[in-house]
């Protein structure tokens, strides 16, 4: 198939076909790193490295993940580090950057920031989350995570907790999972459901969802994926306190699951998910960070156009 996605921008841009094309190819480059073979494959090209609302793992993930493949990184970290806090426009910070780098990576508290980005310039962009709007390679590098973990995707039961309405790797996650036939259990307060324009998104694929109030609905699932709940989204920091401690899991209630229920989270914790679940053989988060970097070695390869 043709694989014609030099941008990154969200996860609707992707069909089914892509996705499959998508997990052969990061199959292949995990085959390469683990044959010590991947380096040099990107030699010679710049990442610019822009992230302008804090973060270490997707970031330390991109530059590895470049880094890896022998080619370089530039970077700018936090709005006070660079020209925006003089009043720069976003379209002149990625004109002058398409002068630096072969391919971009931005980060943005602003949704719909990473397409202004890539309408300013030629060369690739890949939004790494635009405020409380998508992560598309975070739900990439998710799925790519459950099949290796599972095996397939068709067939299981996965479970979302948390924040549903702000959490922007759940946002993705579920555009990409409706293209298989799964059954989700959305598990959140009513406050923090997930957004209409995102359920009615499902309509017309195979996936189907159930939303619900009760933690223990993750002893019938295979896969728990947990998220924190937001705090720097919400516009009151009382609703947030009122909320922060909705739902949490342990060690106990994992391993009184009817299933082997492989625990996911994008991370940072921060009292969501206890620490005594780590030590449990299907506690996956911390192989999801590894994940990430085969996952992004293959997206900045075919940005670029580069084989391997």
């Amino acid at each position: 198939m043709a694989y014609e996605h030099k941008n990154i921008l969200d996860t609707d841009q992707f069909s089914k076909e892509d996705l499959d094309f998508l997990v052969e190819r990061t199959r292949e480059m995990e085959r390469l790193v683990e044959q010590n073979k991947a380096f040099g494959i990107l030699e010679g090209k710049l990442l610019a490295s822009l992230f302008f609302e804090a973060s270490t793992r997707t970031r330390l993930s991109f530059e590895a993940a470049m880094e890896r493949l022998g080619g370089r990184v530039i970077s700018t970290v936090g709005f006070q580090f660079s020209s925006i806090s003089k009043g720069e426009t976003l379209y002149d910070t990625m004109k002058m950057v398409e002068a630096y780098a072969d391919i971009a990576v931005i980060r943005h508290p602003v949704e719909g920031s990473s397409r202004i980005a890539a309408g300013a310039v030629k060369i690739p962009v890949i939004n790494a989350g635009d405020g409380a709007g998508q992560h598309p390679t975070q739900a990439l590098l998710d799925l790519y995570t459950i099949i290796s973990e599972k095996g397939k995707l068709d067939g299981l039961t996965l479970a979302f907790i948390g924040d549903l309405k702000y959490g922007r790797t759940i946002h993705s996650l579920i555009n990409l999972l409706r293209h298989y036939k799964v059954h989700l259990y959305l598990i959140s307060p009513p406050e923090l459901s997930l957004p209409e324009s995102y359920k009615k998104g499902l309509s017309g694929f195979p996936i189907s969802f159930e939303e619900s109030e009760d933690i223990k609905k993750v002893w019938e699932c295979d896969v728990a994926y947990v998220t924190r709940i937001q705090e720097e989204r919400f516009p009151d920091h009382k609703e947030y306190e009122r909320l922060k401690e909705s739902f949490k899991l342990n060690k106990e209630l994992i391993l009184a699951s009817k299933k082997e229920t492989t625990v996911l989270h994008p991370l940072p914790r921060v009292n969501e998910l206890s620490t005594d679940v780590d030590d449990l053989p299907n506690a996956a988060y911390f192989r999801q960070a590894k994940y990430g970097v085969v996952s992004r070695m293959t997206l900045l390869c075919l940005s670029l156009g580069v084989k391997f």
